[in-house]
């Protein structure tokens, strides 16, 4: 066998053992955080931040799994800004344990209804409490903003949301749909940009090779939403995306042809 092909085969061997051992992780963490959600089935707010410490456990060990790189000292950077609606950029599986990581205690995700056919994961998210949105369906996900609004309100959350509202396939980001700027009308909370870049590297659509990559996380300054109005939602819409286009790297920026002006980071 020639040195490449051993390589090759070391490489696909470790391979699939991160990905083995991160779901025997998930298999397990899943299997304790749903008995203790069923037990708590009356209070929603409880089982929301029973979630959270399972994200910030489950999620960091997937991470060294997968030999992904993350800076250092991030929790204690967002832990800070909270309550809050933060919105990050969605380009691989790796931003989900990203996001579950790092959103602080009493954060509720918004993610897509398809979530539950994902393995453990989804059935955990079901039964949490975390909301889930049709997207096909403009009048239930508007049903469900509006529940989500007196959710947040009653048990003083934040949000954690992806607004491309889908996974970018080759990491360069997507237009902002307008839930969550909904969100922030209704709520007032300050919205926090988590930028995360080098994640498409790490994880790409479609595979599950899974590679050792250094993962970008940059928390943005809050953005007041005090004085935003439904007049000028498309404007407010835009300046949250701008924070993104302006620290993102090249490769991760849209294609010039969108006739945006693009500022590379760096």
């Amino acid at each position: 066998m020639t040195r490449a092909g051993h390589s090759d085969e070391v490489n696909l061997l470790v391979n699939v053992a991160r990905v083995v051992s991160g779901f025997l992780v998930m298999a397990v963490s899943v299997a304790v955080f749903a008995v203790l959600c069923v037990l708590l089935l009356p209070w929603r707010s409880l089982r929301i931040r029973v979630c959270n410490v399972f994200g910030h456990l489950t999620g960091r060990a997937v991470l060294w799994l997968a030999g992904a790189e993350v800076p250092a000292g991030m929790r204690a950077q967002m832990d800070p800004t909270f309550p809050a609606i933060y919105v990050s950029n969605h380009s691989s599986p790796m931003d989900i344990f990203v996001g579950i990581w790092l959103a602080p205690l009493g954060t509720v995700g918004v993610a897509k209804k398809e979530v539950v056919w994902y393995p453990f994961f989804g059935q955990l998210y079901a039964i949490s409490g975390h909301l889930r949105l049709d997207r096909q369906n403009r009048a239930s996900a508007i049903e469900a903003m509006r529940g989500a609004t007196e959710v947040i309100r009653r048990h003083g959350l934040g949000v954690w949301i992806w607004p491309e509202g889908t996974r970018s396939r080759d990491g360069r980001l997507l237009p902002f749909k307008k839930g969550f700027a909904h969100l922030a009308l209704a709520t007032r909370l300050p919205i926090v940009p988590v930028v995360v870049t080098g994640a498409h590297r790490s994880w790409r659509k479609g595979t599950l090779a899974v590679s050792s990559t250094r993962i970008g996380i940059r928390v943005l300054p809050p953005i007041s939403t005090v004085d935003w109005t439904e007049e000028r939602l498309d404007e407010h819409i835009a300046s949250v995306r701008q924070r993104f286009l302006e620290v993102l790297p090249a490769d991760q920026l849209p294609l010039p042809a969108s006739g945006e002006k693009l500022v590379a980071n760096g």
